[in-house]
């Protein structure tokens, strides 16, 4: 019997990793310690919570209360370079600031009346009087400042000092400094709403003493507008162009398509203001109809001897003269005391009487003021594509319009816009090929889009650690465990003879293509099969041939 050398079939891990040559060890050793440290690494920046900006800008002492703030509600916070912005993270700034916002903060670096709280003792009245001055004005540029056009404000009041004597009191007046926000302004109506804001929080102020200014310089309170139209007649003449446009198109788009029409419509108005005064009156009537506004009566008799009572006393007697029958501006004959007229009394004298009577007169007095914002003159232009037509073979072309069918579309723009050639109005449509925009996408790539960039910032840790804890593991860590891993590989010492005698007795069946072949070829062929057989056996058990080798240089014999 020969002597047989066996691997043990089932070895353990140590024993795995002690027959690793030192090569391997270190390769092992190296990538695991290269996948724990991904590992880590990957959990700690999975847990770190992005930081965003919760103000900036901030004054000093804003910046402090905002900080002890934070402080007491165990909010991580910190700086940008310079203390410009406090940061916070990501998942808590909404909630931050309805907590600050809550509990006033920031302030702004404006102080309003919270000024007044902080009054020391032995305070002048010169002193309180400038602190409730600085408090009013804070608490007005706070006002003007939650305007969504302004974006900073100043208020500087100038308040006399009253004395008793009423006549030499003066008036306080204000100006007001605005900065606005890029490309926003403010309409005529805004600015007296801060004007009228500013005086009605000062006693005693007129709205005329309130000024108005940009961060530029210009006034925009000054209420002249004598050099030309203001914002509002701006405003109002476009409207009307708009209007106009908007109904062309809504009459045309319907024949040539919603992209095949362009209309511009250039509206002149008139805003002058005019007022006329008209007094008539109606022909004289008759003093039937007249209303009697005056009546003067004038008596005079001279040189009249006074004649006594005559008749029987009694009622008779007693009663009044009876009204004259002359007319109303002439004389009335004078009667006697006795009833007689003034015939028997001129023998003794004089008589005159005079009557004047004043009618009113009829006046009608009528005041006309014109409208504002007449429209003088209209002038449209139009201009319409080509129509496309498609033949029978499905080509779209692009064709004219026809003479009639421009005739028709001028027709409807007239009557649209409210045509009126007295007045001036002009109207032109022009038939013309559109050119054709190419479509572009947007001007900024996809990969530096705001979105896409935030997106891959969130991503890029979580898929950056995996992808190189995968290329760690399966380039170091893979290949080590993998010979580990192999199968162990059971060696007995084989005698020459027994061997020699397996490789010459195996007649290995292999599958050989069907032909006729000669005595030298089938021997030839049997031959460099067993060659084969044994390199086969070479690569898969080493340690068999190793073993054969070595009892044939020991010399040993098969017992």
């Amino acid at each position: 019997m020969s002597a047989v050398a066996t691997i043990p079939v089932n070895p353990t891990i140590g024993q795995r990793f002690a027959g690793l040559d030192q090569r391997q060890r270190l390769r092992l050793a190296l990538g695991v310690a290269l996948f724990v440290a991904i590992a880590v690494v990957g959990l700690v920046m999975g847990r770190q919570s992005e930081w965003r900006v919760l103000y900036s800008n901030l004054a000093d002492k804003d910046g402090g209360a905002v900080i002890a703030q934070l402080t007491t509600l165990n909010v991580p916070y910190k700086y940008t370079e310079g203390g410009g912005s406090i940061l916070v993270p990501a998942e808590r700034v909404h909630d931050v600031r309805l907590k600050l916002a809550s509990l006033g903060l920031p302030k702004g670096s404006v102080s309003g009346f919270e000024m007044m709280e902080s009054n020391r003792f032995g305070m002048t009245q010169f002193q309180e009087r400038l602190t409730f001055q600085r408090g009013l004005e804070g608490e007005l540029t706070r006002s003007i400042q939650a305007l969504s056009s302004v974006s900073s404000a100043r208020v500087h009041l100038a308040l006399p000092n009253q004395n008793g004597f009423f006549r030499e009191q003066q008036k306080p007046s204000a100006s007001v400094l605005l900065s606005l926000h890029p490309g926003r302004t403010l309409d005529r109506t805004q600015l007296a709403g801060i004007v009228h804001l500013v005086a009605s929080s000062v006693p005693e102020m007129n709205p005329s003493a309130v000024s108005v200014l940009d961060d530029t310089g210009k006034l925009l309170s000054n209420t002249d507008n004598a050099g030309g139209a203001d914002a509002e007649q701006l405003q109002y003449v476009q409207q009307i162009e708009q209007i106009y446009s908007r109904r062309i198109l809504d009459i045309l788009e319907p024949i040539v398509g919603k992209q095949n029409i362009k209309a511009q419509v250039t509206a002149e108005l008139d805003f002058s203001q005019t007022e006329s005064t008209t007094e008539s009156h109606k022909p004289n009537q008759t003093p039937d109809s007249g209303a009697v506004r005056s009546q003067q009566m004038v008596e005079s008799i001279n040189g009249v001897t006074p004649t006594p009572p005559a008749g029987v006393p009694g009622a008779t007697t007693n009663q009044p003269p009876a009204q004259p029958s002359a007319p109303i501006n002439g004389q009335a004959q004078p009667l006697a005391a006795n009833g007689q007229t003034g015939s028997g009394a001129a023998a003794n004298g004089s008589s005159k009487k005079e009557s004047i009577i004043n009618y009113e007169v009829d006046k009608t007095v009528r005041v006309v003021k014109g409208a504002t914002g007449v429209v003088k003159r209209i002038n449209a232009a139009v201009v319409v594509n080509n129509q496309s037509v498609t033949d029978d073979k499905g080509k779209t072309t692009s064709v004219p319009l026809t003479e009639a069918q421009i005739e028709k579309m001028t027709a409807l723009v007239r009557e649209t816009v409210g045509f009126n050639k007295d007045r001036g109005d002009s109207v032109n449509l022009m038939n013309a090929p559109f050119a054709l925009e190419k479509s572009e996408g947007d001007g900024i790539p996809l990969w530096r889009q705001p979105e896409i960039v935030d997106i891959a910032r969130s991503f890029a840790w979580p898929l950056g650690t995996l992808a190189l804890a995968a290329l760690v593991l399966l380039g170091v860590i893979r290949p080590v465990m993998k010979t580990i891993a192999q199968p162990p590989i059971i060696a007995s010492d084989l005698d020459e003879n027994n061997r020699l005698d397996a490789l010459e007795g195996e007649t290995p069946e292999r599958p050989q293509l069907g032909g006729p072949a000669s005595a030298d070829t089938a021997q030839a062929t049997a031959a460099e099969l067993r060659l084969e057989d044994a390199r086969k056996l070479t690569r898969d058990n080493p340690a068999a041939v190793a073993n054969i080798v070595k009892t044939w240089i020991n010399g040993e014999a098969p017992a």
